[in-house]
């Protein structure tokens, strides 16, 4: 992690980051590079992105990758992996009205992705849901907004599913798990 010499604006931050070779994420003062992940990462990012393009074509929302980062209020972001419903320039390299947020986390990234992404992902009006998936064991912790706009937290187990009634999905959560070798049989 490094701080910029002076803060900058979202907008100053983008344009000084597309300027870049590679890609970062800023939380209104730190800036942190985005680096390689795992293998297990990867897998399920890709088993994320197979079992769910399929389920949502057709319809009005469409989920992309990390390559298009997210514009919260106070960071510019770049989640695993989001869901949005809304028209969007093809030429576009940020979004801030994801429905639904991705996240593949690891133990050294589960404190900020848990944390303060979460608060932040949270601050976005179009947000319905954020998926946190685990890497070492077939669970996700998943955040959604109640019928009263409340934000409440539930614990997915690997037989359990995904139920994402805003983009009209509901898939098994081992769907995201297929072929991989989990180096962890505990709960996170």
């Amino acid at each position: 992690m490094s701080a910029l010499p002076k803060p900058l604006s979202l907008d100053e931050f983008i344009a000084w980051e597309e300027r870049q070779e590679l890609r970062y994420e800023y939380d209104g003062v730190t800036v942190e590079a985005m680096t390689g992940g795992t293998l297990n990462h990867g897998l399920i990012q890709a088993n994320l992105l197979m079992a769910l393009g399929p389920r949502l074509r057709g319809g009005p929302c469409r989920i992309i990758g990390e390559i298009v980062k997210i514009k919260t209020s106070t960071g510019i972001r770049y989640p695993d992996a989001m869901v949005i419903c809304s028209p969007v320039d093809g030429r576009a390299t940020w979004t801030s009205e994801p429905v639904v947020i991705f996240e593949i986390v690891s133990p050294s990234t589960a404190r900020n992705d848990l944390g303060a992404k979460n608060t932040e992902y949270q601050t976005l009006p179009s947000l319905r849901r954020y998926v946190v998936l685990h890497q070492n064991v077939a669970a996700a912790e998943v955040f959604f907004r109640d019928e009263e706009g409340e934000w409440a937290h539930e614990f997915v187990s690997q037989h359990g599913a995904l139920i994402m009634p805003e983009i009209g999905v509901s898939m098994p959560l081992s769907n995201c798990y297929e072929e991989i070798e989990l180096t962890d049989a505990h709960q996170p």
